[in-house]
């Protein structure tokens, strides 16, 4: 199986996002905490450039605590500041806002000893879709201004948001590479719905996660448990690969049916029934 997905509106947006890029003075990277390395886009670092970013790794209640440590601590020693939130429920969020204003003041005492006026920060909030952008965008508003849901592809268009008399915020649809050479990642994304269902096969996808868990827990099982899988479905997981799991549980619990089985066992993961956990764990 290929995945790919790159819908016209993706392709629209991202042309018209590169022009806005021009007027914004800091970017707001959002990422999945489930695959904060999946959800890098390969082109940030060029519409970067020389602008402040602030790196948001969303969803952190997604993950286990000591997960979440041990990637505060790889991206510390990468050099970079992560700030972990649940832009849901607005963990995290404060620290983000005033990451935000700090590039502001930053911005306006640049502009000062130029002698020009002081003027809003424009930052822009970028990722790959669904990472929970448009949540992040209003919890730092504090009511609700653009749609937000737990699928890919809500945000289709650009839209100015005023945050405050400091703070002007782009929300942008999820931007994706146009295409994604490494299936591997394409898989998390899958599992994650964080591209669009369209893209991919549920019983395959489903399949794949219950061997990717299954290999991590045998890397770092501190980190790392399948136990929510044998509470859910009474079997266990590690007793067979992911594909004669798959079929196993749709025997036992869904009268054979595997389509269903597949649905429910990535719905399963994506509201975190099977358990806090991460797809990827820090590089050595």
């Amino acid at each position: 199986m290929k995945i790919h997905w790159y819908p016209g509106h993706i392709a629209k947006a991202e042309r018209a996002l590169k022009e806005q890029l021009k007027r914004v003075d800091v970017v707001l990277e959002v990422r999945d905490a489930r695959i904060p390395l999946a959800t890098y886009h390969p082109q940030m670092p060029s519409w970067v450039g020389g602008k402040a970013r602030v790196l948001v790794i969303n969803r952190m209640d997604m993950i286990a605590p000591r997960a979440r440590e041990a990637w505060e601590t790889w991206f510390e020693a990468q050099g970079e500041t992560a700030y972990f939130t649940n832009a849901e429920h607005g963990q995290g969020v404060d620290a983000v806002a005033d990451a935000v204003q700090n590039a502001g003041v930053q911005l306006n005492k640049r502009r000062f000893d130029r002698g020009m006026l002081p003027r809003p920060v424009r930052a822009v909030v970028m990722g790959f879709p669904n990472v929970g952008k448009s949540a992040l965008i209003n919890r730092l508003l504090g009511r609700r201004v653009v749609d937000s849901a737990r699928r890919a592809g809500v945000t289709k268009s650009l839209r100015w948001i005023r945050i405050s008399d400091e703070i002007e915020l782009l929300d942008a649809p999820g931007v994706i590479p146009t295409r994604i050479n490494n299936q591997e990642n394409a898989i998390k994304l899958a599992i994650c719905e964080d591209i669009g269902e369209a893209a991919y096969d549920n019983q395959v996808v489903a399949a794949a996660m219950v061997d990717l868990l299954q290999g991590l827990e045998a890397a770092d099982e501190t980190l790392i448990s399948l136990s929510g899988f044998k509470s859910r479905y009474k079997l266990d997981a590690a007793s067979s690969n992911g594909e004669d799991y798959l079929h196993e549980v749709a025997k036992d619990k869904y009268k054979g049916d595997v389509e269903r089985t597949a649905r429910q066992m990535l719905n399963d993961f994506r509201t975190g029934v099977l358990g806090q956990l991460t797809l990827e764990l820090p590089p050595a």
